[in-house]
């Protein structure tokens, strides 16, 4: 599968084409969901609730360190509003709200996963070698 897309004249960056005159160029559905998920403390978010599934704004907030409310209540409306994460209102009394993945945001496991994955045997390896070097 590519990630590519063909470059329109506007998107081409450099002076250097790729063989047969094309510059390779960013798929824009890619870079979209990169910046959606990369944007920061978004994929930790998404990491939480696919481990927790329904989950409390307190929950989520506990489970990610250094995270603000303010912050997290921000990241909450945007997936909400992409429709990645589903929020739901128990009238109570006391009002619970709760939170959880789409089918969309459940969607991401795999990728997360593996940048899981890739994180534990590449910058694991990346601290171990410089707690190594400054002894």
């Amino acid at each position: 599968m590519s990630l590519e897309a063909p470059a329109t004249g506007g998107e081409v960056r450099g002076s250097r084409g790729a063989p047969g005159g094309t510059a390779p160029a960013c798929c824009p559905y890619y870079h979209e969901a990169v910046e959606l998920i990369g944007r920061r403390w978004t994929g930790a978010i998404v990491a939480v609730l696919l481990d927790g599934g329904q989950l409390r704004f307190s929950e989520i907030s506990h489970a990610v360190p250094e995270l603000s409310d303010r912050l997290l209540s921000e990241r909450m409306k945007e997936l909400e509003a992409r429709g990645v994460v589903s929020r739901h209102v128990d009238p109570g009394p006391p009002v619970k709200v709760l939170y959880e993945l789409t089918d969309m945001g459940r969607s991401l496991e795999p990728a997360l996963q593996e940048l899981k994955s890739w994180a534990r045997r590449w910058l694991r390896a990346e601290k171990q070698r410089s707690s190594a070097r400054s002894l």
